[in-house]
Parts: structure tokens; sequence; C-alpha cells
């Protein structure tokens, strides 16, 4: 297996603190009140769901609690959490768990709630002054360049086929599964995914003789429905080497697989799917990716995208910023902004049609990736290469994104972009 360097999980937990002094816990007690202002800061922006917090001045606080909403339950162990939470945001937050300054019995619900609170918290979570500044030039070094997208693509997917193949379905679909109902757990997370596929394919329409383009095949698993569904010809796109092999070893010769970048496509096509890779392409790059949807498209094509959304009252201050996903797990990514991606497909001549969101069901494909995560790590089957660093850090990331999707705050969405006939 080729995988990129783990140790990048244990540069995030790395930070320990030595026992603090008698000194040290005087400077606690002496600051103590000026946390305790910023707690309040943190109350008058949770009005939905509350937060109970355990301090370490030895006191406890209920936060919120005015109406219906995620409830949690914080440990604070140090003030220090409150630091990275304020001049870091949601990167400042996952350092203080790293080092051990909080702790929760869920962290999801905790996740959730400041999502679903994020516009009445405003600015009090998000980085701030250096932080930030550092965070946003990080962010503007891993751009989605042609030879930046490459570099981020394989720090995410070519941690290796059997890293994937853990705890992903059995067909490999590493985006929002479509249940019949996101409650039942009864439902197979196999079941969920391909009717997320059939969902996407009933909106091209495709018929027998048909081209397909996929800008993100992933392992294959959409190319594999797509052709048992209808005699097409497929093309697949994508920037990971290893998902390259695994989709070529799959689909054999009936489907051509490309590692290219949708910037250098050509040719025309009846239709194109892609399923979450636009959160891979950054907003400076979002016209040039609705472009090549438009110059691929024959006239009166459709192209049906699966795309993972932020609300549009929070993306301002999202946008300022890396959040913990952009620093540790994803470089380069950004959520939609529904309003702004909808007016630069208009402008190219893209009709929007049909859109369908679902976020509720992405909680659930999360928690089910969490427990067959979980379940593999305790059954020791994860290769030896990804150490207990590298575990944590994304079984955090699995937890914050479910409690995001649970916090409505954002959402997974498909759409169906019509090039009409000329």
């Amino acid at each position: 297996m080729n995988a990129t360097d783990p140790r990048r999980g244990r540069r995030a937990l790395s930070v320990r603190h030595p026992p603090r002094s008698s000194r040290s816990r005087r400077l606690s007690r002496w600051l103590a009140p000026l946390f305790h202002r910023l707690l309040d800061r943190i109350d008058l922006g949770l009005e939905q769901g509350s937060l109970e917090a355990s301090l370490p001045d030895g006191t406890s606080r209920l936060l919120g609690g005015r109406a219906d909403g995620p409830t949690c339950i914080v440990d604070l162990h140090s003030w220090r959490a409150l630091v990275r939470l304020a001049s870091g945001g949601s990167t400042g937050w996952y350092r203080a768990w790293a080092a051990g300054e909080w702790s929760s019995p869920d962290p999801v619900p905790l996740f959730a709630l400041f999502m679903c609170n994020a516009v009445a918290l405003g600015r009090v979570a998000r980085a701030r002054g250096p932080a930030r500044w550092i965070g946003r030039i990080v962010h503007w070094v891993r751009r989605n360049s042609r030879a930046g997208s490459r570099h981020n693509i394989a720090y995410h997917y070519d941690l290796g086929n059997d890293f994937y193949s853990l705890w992903l379905d059995d067909n490999m679909h590493y985006s929002s599964g479509l249940f019949i109902n996101p409650d039942n757990v009864i439902e197979s997370l196999e079941a969920a995914q391909r009717r997320k596929v059939d969902a996407i394919l009933d909106r091209l329409d495709l018929r027998d003789g048909d081209n397909l383009l996929e800008i993100g095949c992933g392992w294959g698993g959409l190319a594999e429905q797509a052709m048992e569904r209808r005699a097409i010809a497929y093309s697949g796109l994508t920037l990971s080497a290893e998902q390259a092999d695994y989709a070529r070893d799959r689909l054999g010769s009936g489907a051509q697989i490309l590692l290219t970048d949708y910037r250098d496509v050509r040719g025309q096509y009846d239709a194109i799917a892609s399923v979450e890779m636009v959160e891979a392409v950054g907003q400076a790059y979002w016209p040039a990716y609705l472009d090549a949807i438009h110059r691929l498209l024959r006239p009166g094509g459709r192209a049906a995208v699966q795309y993972i959304l932020i609300d549009d009252a929070i993306f301002e201050n999202y946008a300022r910023s890396a959040d913990f996903i952009q620093t540790y797990i994803f470089p380069g990514g950004m959520l939609i902004s529904e309003r702004r991606f909808r007016a630069l497909a208009q402008e190219r001549g893209l009709e929007w049609r049909d859109v369908r969101r679902f976020g509720p069901h992405y909680a659930e494909t999360l928690r089910r990736w969490r427990q067959r995560f979980d379940r593999a790590i305790n059954d020791g089957r994860l290769p030896p290469v990804f150490d207990q660093h590298f575990v944590a850090l994304w079984r955090y990331y699995l937890m914050y994104c479910e409690g995001g999707f649970r916090g409505g705050g954002i959402d997974v969405a498909q759409v169906t972009l019509v090039k009409p006939l000329a």
C-alpha cells in the first residue's frame, strides 16, 4: 500500500504540557474571570441547545438552555483550551482536544451545538489575529492549481485502498448515502449508497450508446452501477493513483479511467456525473469547474452534481480562515455557497433544476463509517503504518463532520444542470 506519512496526526497530537506549578495554578485562578467572560459570550450565542461545562477552577456552568437543541457535556481541563478556541477557531479547538485540555463523553452533540448556533455565535469560535492570517496563507499555498490539486488529492486519498476499504461500504463510496429513513438503523449502508447512485443516474436519463463522464470517479462504484443499467461508454477522472488502480482493476476494459484534471479534458459527452468532488475544487476554481461542465456537455446534455454546502449566512466567516478539515484532513477544500455556485452556473447558461437536500442522511452515513472504523481498530485490522495519533485524528474528523450535519449548518444536495439546446 502506498500511503502518505500518517505522522501528520502525530504532529497534531504531540503537544504535551508539564504538570502545572503552584505559580501556574495561582495565575489560572487570577485569569479565571477573563475566561468566564468568554464563556458569557458563548452563552449569549447559544440560542438553541445547551452545554454543561465543568471548569478548571472547580466550578461548573450551564450555557444556553433557552430552547430545544443539542445537549452536551464538556470537561474543560485547562483554560488554555479557551485560548485556543478564541484564537484558532475549530483548528485551535482540535489542538486543545489533542493536547488533553478538554474532553467529552460524546463530542458529536457539541459539534452539532456549535453548528446550529453558528449564526448567533458569529466569530466567537472563528480563528482571528495571527492564527487566522497564518491559516489563510497556508490555505492559499495549498490552492487547487493543477499541481496543487494533484498534491492535495494524494494527501487525502492516497492514504491507500487498504485503509478506506476497512470502513467504507463494500462498493467503496466515500460520499453520503441516501436512506429510506436516516433514523432506520436496520437498512444497510450498501443499500443506501446504491440508492444514492440510482438517484444520480436517474437525473441523467442515460440511454444505450450514451457516453458518460464522471468528474471524480472515486473507486468506480458509480461507473459499475451505471454500466449495469445501460450499455454506455464510460470515462472517469481522478487525480489519485490509488483510486485509478482500484477502479481499473474493478471495471476492466469496459471503462476508461484517466489520471487527468477536469480542466484538461476535451471532447463532448451526453452526460456528466460528479459526486462530492466540487468540495475539492476551492472557491477560486468554481468558475473553471462549471466552465468545464458547460464545455464538455453536448447541447441538451445533463450533469448531475452532488455537493456539500454550508449555510450562506455563515459562509463569509467560514471562508475567512482555514478550518480544522482544511488544515488537517483535506487541504485546499471548501464547502459550497449554494447561492454563489448557482449564480456561476446560470451565468454559463446551465439551467439549475430539481435540488434535493438530505443532510440527516449524511449524519447517519458518518455514524456508520465511524462504527466501521472503530470496529476495524478494535479488531486490529488497521495497517501498522497508521499509529494511534492518526487514529485519534480521523475519529475526531468523523465525529466533527457528523456533528456538523446534525447541527444543520451544513447540508448535502443533488442538483441537475442542463445545457440548453443551441
